[in-house]
């Protein structure tokens, strides 16, 4: 399934189980848990179909043997878990007349947690349908049918990309609530594009719905690393939040354990000095933990407490600095955690000013990345993340910290929601790895760029010669329609015809025979080469040879006007009254395709332009594909002056710079955002104008 694909398959899911939410009347909180229980339900069916027939051959060849075993103990093996037949979607989807869709559910979630290990027991949903059964009896029926859309061959990956967009899609609409589940996915993809948990132990204290696991085990199937030399750890206190992770890591198949608990009173793992890695999204400025609760362990007091100086109350003044005390003392002596906290955070005083000075002097403080605003549902100012790395002090860099400021560096989703695109991630992480020294790992990400433009632009010259011949074809079939058609007009049909330009225009209207301008074998050669000299030779070709096929997008925009304006006069006057060689000659709605292949060509090259911008924005900023200080982006800041000078600062803002005439933006990119602030401002005014006309209606109505 490509990238397409999925992104229509989500798309049109989310679309009809949401119009059932609202056609029953259900608040999105009452209804993500049922929703993503049905969607487990589709996978488990899925996986389960795929090795079926090795469960029943290995179950039929041993029995009544020696080494006969049962069929479930065979599926867990084989599967992770055992279905039962009433555990089958088929039958969920066709269930008898007399029998609910609610308590058929809740009868296969139990069945299958019966076969299941005792940590995974009680995961899955089983009373919330009843009452979406109540509120609309025939909801559970069209959602069932809505997940059967997933494909039969659809994988395991498939499935968890689907299950982390609704997770996404409900956090959205459940606004301040939804973010105690859910961490926007880039964020946490750059978390781990950063920390790079390859193999080992990952710990999440404040896991949510598990986005930092999943995304680790994407990262680790992506480096061809074997998903089993991972092993996760998860603490999370809301209940309902808990068996959404649990469900996650069934859906993802990932090894792990999920407790339900509060981190600040309980360590079910013993997690002081015993993971590899550590990925947190905690909550931001908590001020209800009493100090007795933490005073006396080492988890929290290593680098001090944060407390109310001179104070006698029983009460942390702030729980950000217990949260990076946690992470800190949970590594082991090479971990690395990458979190997320409240900015605040990098330049709070009293106590936690003692605290970071500790934390900062111990050397394990590896990189600061300020984020751009709106990138959270809770929260609406600019957080940033935090990295550190035990191992650091034992490199080149154990005096030095990277400060880097993301604060420009976004996609705009709606008018209150940003995100970082994939390549944003990746470009942001290549700056962490060229200040690592990893200066391969940088050749490789632009080499794979390098490698999607080459198709774009390989592709292009088919849809150019498509869109011309498409428009060729059109003149050419007006014209022999009017040959063979020429003696059957009637009188004012032909007047009105001869009246006009059409025929003159018909016949000499010169299309632009479109020439191929890819250089294929220069392409060809400089794409197989990974040294920065020939990538920033690449780079400059394919933006001559871009320009090119814009200057030739825009002569065929403008000969597709010319030909759509002919082509409606024809339909006018040329067209014979229900005269079928209209369609024998290919004109029948021939300005849809155009349409069509104007947009396809489009596409196509927009993806070569979107390559090469991507690819840009690094070399415009490291041309030497070394680690450089750019002004208004990043620094790697030396002891002395984060201590001395800036006084133990872990703000970006104060070691980056900003740059007063560059915003980075080319002009179509200005253009877009011009377009989209209009957009909002013209929706706003009329969102205005409607609320006065409202009030006004309401004082009339008042005084009447």
């Amino acid at each position: 399934m490509t990238n397409e694909q999925l992104k229509k398959l989500e798309d049109d899911l989310w679309d009809a189980a949401n119009a059932l939410r609202a056609y029953g009347g259900i608040k999105a909180s009452d209804y993500a848990v049922p929703v993503l229980g049905l969607i487990f339900l589709r996978f488990a069916d899925n996986k389960y179909s795929h090795v079926e027939a090795e469960i029943l051959q290995e179950y039929e060849q041993h029995k009544g043997t020696r080494m006969e075993r049962a069929l479930d103990k065979i599926a867990l093996e084989k599967c992770g878990f055992y279905l039962p037949d009433i555990a089958r979607y088929d039958y969920l989807l066709n269930l008898p007349g007399d029998k609910k869709a609610a308590a058929a559910i809740k009868e296969a979630m139990e069945a299958i947690e019966a076969f299941q290990d005792a940590k995974f027991e009680g995961v899955l949903p089983k009373d919330p349908y009843f009452d979406i059964e109540k509120k609309k009896d025939d909801i559970l029926p069209q959602l069932l049918k809505t997940f059967s859309n997933i494909p039969q061959d659809a994988s395991g990956d498939i499935f968890g990309k689907i299950y982390e967009y609704f997770l996404g899609k409900f956090a959205m609409s459940e606004g301040q609530k939804g973010g105690e589940f859910f961490t926007p996915t880039s964020v946490v993809r750059f978390i781990v594009e950063v920390i790079e948990p390859f193999s080992g132990k990952i710990y999440d204290p404040a896991c949510g719905s598990g986005g930092m696991f999943v995304q680790s085990a994407k990262f680790v199937q992506e480096a061809k690393h074997d998903l089993n030399d991972i092993y996760v750890y998860g603490q999370e206190y809301m209940g309902e939040t808990v068996r959404l992770a649990k469900m996650n890591l069934l859906v993802n198949n990932l090894r792990g354990e999920i407790t339900e608990t509060n981190s600040y009173e309980s360590d079910p793992y013993h997690s002081k000095e015993r993971f590899d890695y550590v990925m947190a999204n905690p909550p931001f400025n908590v001020k209800t933990v009493k100090e007795a609760t933490v005073k006396n362990d080492s988890r929290f007091t290593a680098y001090g407490l944060p407390t109310n100086k001179g104070k006698k109350d029983d009460k942390i003044t702030d729980a950000n600095y217990l949260w990076i005390s946690l992470f800190a003392t949970s590594l082991n002596e090479n971990g690395r955690a990458g979190f997320v906290m409240a900015n605040s955070a990098s330049d709070a005083r009293n106590t936690e000013y003692d605290i970071r000075k500790k934390i900062v002097d111990s050397g394990i403080v590896d990189c600061m990345v300020t984020m751009p605003s709106n990138m959270f549902y809770t929260v609406t100012l600019p957080a940033t993340i935090w990295f550190f790395d035990r191992g650091k002090v034992n490199t080149d860099r154990k005096d030095k910290i990277l400060f880097l400021d993301g604060r420009n560096v976004y996609r705009q989703l709606d008018r209150a929601h940003r995100d970082w695109s994939e390549e944003q991630v990746q470009n942001l992480a290549a700056i962490v790895r060229l200040y690592r020294g990893e200066t391969s790992r940088y050749l490789e990400l632009i080499d794979r760029y390098i490698k999607e433009a080459i198709k774009a632009i390989l592709a292009l010259p088919e849809h150019v010669e498509k869109f011309g011949a498409a428009l060729t074809k059109t003149i050419s079939g007006l014209q022999n329609y009017y040959q063979q058609s020429e003696g059957k007009y009637k009188s004012e049909q032909l007047n009105n015809l001869q009246a006009s330009d059409l025929l003159e225009q018909l016949q000499t209207l010169q299309l632009l025979n479109a020439p191929n301008v890819t250089d294929d074998l220069s392409l060809r050669t400089l794409a197989t080469a990974k040294d920065n000299t020939s990538q920033l030779q690449f780079a400059t070709e394919l933006r001559t040879i871009l320009a090119a096929y814009r200057v030739l997008q825009n002569q065929l925009n403008q000969q597709k006007e010319q030909v759509t304006e002919l082509w409606k006069q024809a339909d006018k006057l040329l067209k014979l009254k229900n005269d079928k060689s209209w369609i024998d000659f290919g004109l029948n709605k021939a300005d849809k395709v155009f349409e069509e292949k104007q947009q396809k060509l489009h596409a196509v090259l927009e993806q070569g332009i979107y390559w090469l911008k991507s690819m840009s924005w690094l070399q415009e900023r490291f041309p030497d594909a070394i680690y450089v200080d750019v002004t208004g982006l990043c620094k790697a800041v030396s002891r002395k002056e984060y201590t001395e000078e800036q006084d133990y600062s872990l703000n970006a803002g104060r070691y980056v710079g900003i740059t007063l005439d560059e915003d980075g933006m080319t002009e179509e990119e200005f253009i877009k955002l011009i377009q989209f602030k209009a957009k909002n401002f013209k929706d706003l005014c009329l969102e205005a104008q409607q609320l006065e006309e409202n009030i006004v209606d309401n004082f009339s109505k008042l005084l009447s």
